[in-house]
């Protein structure tokens, strides 16, 4: 039983360190980032029950993929992000938003996973390729919220432009991601993975981006 909790939750554990890690320069509360990790592990009770309620009104691919799992998950992600972060004092640049949605995302996933594992009979295969695929694909999508989270934060104009995209990109990247899986068209593992590399590259773009600006902060601070 060991083994399996360690396998599930190694993948989170590993992106949390490297989410705190870029945040060096002004890093956040533990108490904060701890608070977030847990209503995101916690939430996956009532996503579950609202994702089997949903199951009753359709079953096709691209309505499990999009609003099923997307809307479902991503919509409880940004409830508890936004209503616990948006207002903090804490949250005093950019980077903050990535951090809080990743920690928050990767709660649920560590939740996701354990269940995931404890109903597969070869939960190590199915570990190794959630730890590969599903665990940093929630992390990529919670990139995606805290960057345009941020943007409505620190924005003078166009904060429910921004705030509706915060909400509506991770839903469109997260059902692309399911509904790619979900649908097994023809070539669709290549297509998968070339959406992995883009989710990769635009998040990291993101991610990078607010970190320079964070060390921007930092070192015109510490002249």
């Amino acid at each position: 039983m060991l083994k399996l909790f360690a396998i599930a939750l190694a993948p989170s554990i590993a992106l949390l360190i490297f989410i705190y890690q870029k945040d060096r320069y002004d890093r956040e509360p533990a108490n904060i980032l701890l608070t977030l990790f847990l209503f995101g592990f916690l939430s996956t009770v009532p996503v579950y029950f609202v994702e089997r309620f949903l199951s009753y009104f359709g079953k096709g691919p691209f309505y499990t993929a999009f609003i099923v799992a997307g809307l479902t998950e991503e919509l409880f992600k940004f409830i508890i992000i936004y209503s616990i972060t948006f207002k903090l004092v804490e949250y005093n640049e950019k980077l903050d938003g990535i951090v809080y949605s990743v920690f928050t995302s990767l709660g649920f996933a560590s939740a996701e996973n354990i269940l995931y594992i404890l109903n597969q009979k070869n939960f190590i295969a199915t570990g190794i390729m959630r730890g590969l695929f599903a665990v940093p694909g929630h992390m990529l999508f919670a990139i995606t919220m805290g960057y345009y989270l941020s943007l409505a934060r620190f924005a003078d104009d166009k904060r429910p432009f921004f705030l509706i995209n915060a909400l509506l990109m991770p839903i469109l990247l997260h059902g692309i991601y399911d509904f790619i899986l979900f649908s097994r068209i023809y070539g669709y593992f290549v297509i998968f993975i070339l959406f992995i590399i883009y989710l990769w590259r635009i998040n990291l773009n993101r991610l990078n981006r607010y970190v320079k600006e964070s060390r921007a902060i930092y070192d015109k601070d510490n002249i």
